[in-house]
């Protein structure tokens, strides 16, 4: 049964042309796996402006009003566990992801309020693109159909990747950000080196490498030393591993 359910999965995701026909197939799927809420997710950055991203969902109108009346996506805590996991994950175990402040607890509760009860979220993430989510949930009066959780996982990657393939944003052609030197110097400068040492080891001048450091705080429209750092490993042209491997070679 899990075999045929994920291949007619993918067959059906693979044919959907258009947000509605993704809408009505993630709803459908959604049902069959015993839930009774849905809700995806795709967010691009804006800097790039690659597409309008995604937000599919039929949770109750009374949370969705409180959501996006409030804001509550910045404390959202299941956004900030995505950000800590590779995989779907239920939310009793988001405590296990991430530190829940009391705030936290009140913002699930309040969704309990308006009839949504446990759920199950499934995060992607590209580096530079895109990130996105694809919840699945039940009413407070019913439990997370847990022996169908690896299929949930299914619908919702297949979900996610049919939405980017919809926003035409895999097609996309980044371009870097900085000059090759601007990403040596931001390289250097997140290992920690000053731009004294990192004109050193690159063998150009220290004001040089201010000045590359400049030009790539204005490309990325930042202020500080950090945003821009952050903004290059959110591109890709700085990297996680390179910055670990330089601290701990171990």
């Amino acid at each position: 049964m899990e075999v045929r359910f994920a291949e007619e999965c993918a067959s059906e995701f693979s044919q959907v042309a258009t947000t509605s026909e993704l809408d009505r197939t993630l709803a459908r799927f959604s049902r069959q796996l015993g839930f009774d809420h849905f809700a995806l997710s795709l967010e691009f950055r804006a800097s790039r402006a690659i597409a309008p991203g995604i937000l599919l969902h039929d949770y109750p109108e009374e949370w969705a009003r409180v959501y996006v009346g409030f804001e509550l996506a910045g404390r959202d805590p299941v956004r900030r566990a995505c950000d800590k996991s590779f995989n779907g994950f239920a939310w009793d175990a988001i405590g296990m992801l991430v530190p829940l402040t009391r705030g936290d607890r009140q913002m699930l509760q309040v969704g309990k309020d308006c009839g949504i009860g446990d759920g199950f979220t499934v995060p992607r993430h590209l580096p530079g693109l895109a990130r996105g989510t694809c919840t699945f949930a039940v009413a407070t009066d019913r439990k997370l159909p847990r022996e169908l959780l690896a299929l949930a996982e299914c619908v919702g990657a297949q979900a996610l990747g049919c939405a980017l393939r919809l926003q035409d944003a895999a097609r996309a052609a980044p371009r870097p950000a900085l000059t090759e030197r601007q990403r040596e110097c931001v390289l250097w400068i997140a290992r920690g080196k000053t731009a004294a040492e990192t004109a050193m080891i690159l063998g150009i001048g220290t004001e040089t490498v201010i000045q590359h450091l400049r030009s790539a705080r204005e490309r990325y429209e930042v202020h500080c030393k950090q945003s821009l750092i952050i903004s290059a490993l959110f591109d890709g042209l700085i990297g996680f591993s390179d910055l670990m491997r330089w601290r701990d070679p171990h």
